[in-house]
């Protein structure tokens, strides 16, 4: 791959007009896909659609529409924001501003590793810092608005530094690991650090279940007297399926969202099954089980495996795709960053990446939604065979209108972003799966 990109000459005038035009089509895009996703939602809010008349009330169908629009519209003010510190942080020199600033504080005096860990850690401050009154808009007053926020600013200011803790802890090192090797290992250094990155996130899936989330969380048993016996029927349901798990675990999701969930996490022998309290108080034990029977599925069809394996090949593509924009001094310039080639800034080409690299894969959005969908539908049949159909119907219903997720969404928008097929899409196959 390397070997056909060296012979290629990167203009930076052409590589910024493609950038600057990427930004205005995928804006004007999500723009499109967003004001046709509220109208379409505003036209059906004042009627639940036939095949959910009998069991959905008008007054869950219409608040689902009133959160979708108020989500949409909130995210368009928060796009256009985000689109506007993007191109702050790129086209018009911001990067290379923070750089600079760096420099002259004297920052560089204490190191080339401490110096472009400051310029990670500076500008992941200054990012944080943007985000916030979007972050405390989203969380204290549209999701209290509609009755979902239970987080109190104790608890959000508790988390948010225990975040930070943490982020510091784990992202510190392999981040000055990578820029050691982007420095150290040679032409190749890119394939090493994907190794590492690799190892990092395998390193992450067996630590976040018993030392990251309980910082968190609490996390309980799942008793062998509650929740109308739940235990013994899960514990059925996999020994049919053939899984093992290391425990199951109740989580106090109700700390802070009403929002039900469940899911796995763990890796190799250290899977765990979580479900959230605010999902127990809501489903049935039946329901319950159809619902975990769906995620059992996704690991009967190995998806998780397979995305593990599209997710390693996608990032040795963008390593190697570092790799040599890291050394074309046009990267830099393209983005009114100074280049220096006798001695590279390593985090600058880090998040310089990191900045444009989304911009262009939006783009292939659809084509993971569409793949994200079809996993879902086998896995919905999967559980028909295992649980019931019927039962698995019906959880998706309550959980639909215990998240306020809208039942009219529309057909385009839902084709470009849904990884999760509309609600009618479902219950239709479902029904067909049954028959």
């Amino acid at each position: 791959m390397l070997s056909s990109l060296s012979t290629f000459s990167l203009n930076p005038q052409i590589l910024a007009v493609a950038f600057a035009l990427a930004i205005v089509v995928s804006l004007a895009t999500k723009f499109w896909l967003n004001n046709r996703q509220v109208r379409y939602v505003a036209q059906h809010r004042d009627q639940v659609p036939e095949p959910f008349a009998k069991v959905v009330p008008l007054s869950a169908h219409q608040k689902a529409a009133d959160y979708t629009i108020a989500r949409s519209r909130f995210g368009l003010l928060s796009l256009a924001f985000g689109t506007v510190v993007l191109l702050g942080w790129t086209l018009l020199g911001g990067l290379q501003l923070l750089n600079q600033g760096l420099l002259e504080s004297g920052a560089s005096h204490f190191g080339g590793m401490t110096y472009q860990l400051s310029l990670l850690v500076a500008f992941t401050l200054i990012g944080a810092l943007l985000d916030l009154p979007w972050e405390l808009y989203n969380t204290f007053c549209l999701e209290q608005r509609f009755g979902f926020n239970r987080i109190t600013w104790k608890m959000y200011i508790a988390d948010a530094l225990k975040g930070a803790l943490v982020g510091a802890l784990i992202g510190l090192p392999i981040a000055a690991l990578i820029l050691w090797l982007m420095g150290a290992a040679g032409a190749y250094w890119w394939l090493w650090a994907w190794g590492a990155w690799m190892g990092f996130n395998v390193l992450i899936l067996v630590l976040y279940p018993t030392v990251i989330a309980p910082l968190f969380n609490k996390f309980e048993p799942l008793s062998d007297d509650s929740h109308e016996g739940l235990r013994a029927r899960v514990e059925a349901l996999m020994q049919r399926c053939g899984f093992a798990a290391k425990g199951l675990f109740v989580m106090d999701g109700s700390r802070r969202s009403s929002h039900g969930n469940a899911y796995f996490t763990g890796f190799g022998p250290a899977k765990r099954v979580v479900f959230f309290d605010t999902l127990l108080a809501r489903l049935n034990g039946p329901e319950v089980e159809a619902v975990l029977a769906h995620e059992l599925g996704h690991f009967k069809h190995k998806h998780v495996t397979k995305r593990m394996i599209v997710m390693f090949g996608l990032s040795l593509a963008a390593f190697a795709l570092l790799g040599w924009l890291s050394r074309q001094a046009s990267f830099y310039l393209a983005f009114n960053v100074e280049p220096n080639m006798a001695a590279p800034n390593d985090a600058l080409a880090l998040l310089l990446f990191l900045l444009v690299l989304p911009v262009f894969s939006f783009f292939f959005t659809p084509l993971a939604s569409y793949f994200s969908r079809r996993d879902e539908f086998q896995a919905d049949a999967y559980a028909c065979a295992q649980a019931s159909g019927a039962d698995l119907a019906s959880a998706l219903l309550k959980l639909h209108e215990d998240n306020a997720g809208t039942l009219t969404p529309d057909p385009v928008y839902a084709r470009f972003y849904y990884s999760h097929p509309p609600a009618s899409e479902r219950l239709a196959a479902l029904q067909t799966s049954n028959n």
